[in-house]
């Protein structure tokens, strides 16, 4: 009789072009820590180039630098969102823009009706507005996405990491620590 392999716990990491580099790269090494093994979707499939936002002293808002080249494993398209058992969402401005990508809010859609753990962080709250998935639900956002949460019907709180159900929200990269902590945990049902 054939032994059994396994099951390996895949986590889906959607993103694209001007991802905000520390909020793709610091779940993906912190799945891969924990024994997870978290596939990287972008519209197209393609390598896409990251960015860092940081703030400077003379400016009012964060900037924007080059960032990271980070490969892909699949595109949207070929996504199968029931092979994996939980959803992360990165912030900086892809979110802006693959919330418009086909199969994008599809995606998003199955791991909240189905009730699976989804981590989103930052800018990651446009995708979640788009798909009018804030409506009734707490969540933490970039401060400056308040009035979008909350005209979408959500309540925006700004705190380093907000658990409402399924859905784990923080504001940015900062919140790190407690944000996978949260996140975490509910992957592994605790």
């Amino acid at each position: 009789m054939a032994k059994k392999k396994p099951l390996v716990r895949r986590v889906l990491i959607l993103t694209g072009d001007c991802a905000e580099s520390l909020e793709v790269l610091y779940p993906l090494q912190r799945l891969r820590e924990e024994g997870y093994a978290p596939d990287v979707a972008t519209p197209k499939g393609k390598v896409v180039r990251s960015v860092v936002h940081d703030f400077e002293p003379e400016f009012e808002t964060y900037t924007e630098k080059p960032g990271y080249r980070i490969p892909a494993d699949l595109s949207f398209e070929m996504v199968k969102p029931e092979d994996y058992s939980g959803l992360v969402l990165p912030g900086g401005r892809a979110p802006e823009y693959i919330r418009n990508e086909p199969h994008c809010l599809q995606i998003v859609a199955h791991f909240l009706s189905a009730k699976k753990p989804v981590a989103a962080i930052c800018h990651a709250a446009q995708i979640l507005i788009a798909g009018n998935f804030c409506k009734g639900r707490v969540l933490a956002a970039y401060p400056a996405l308040r009035a979008d949460v909350e005209r979408a019907g959500g309540t925006f709180r700004d705190a380093e990491c907000v658990v409402d159900g399924n859905l784990v929200s923080a504001r940015a990269w900062p919140d790190h620590p407690a944000f996978m902590r949260a996140f975490m945990q509910k992957l592994k049902g605790v």
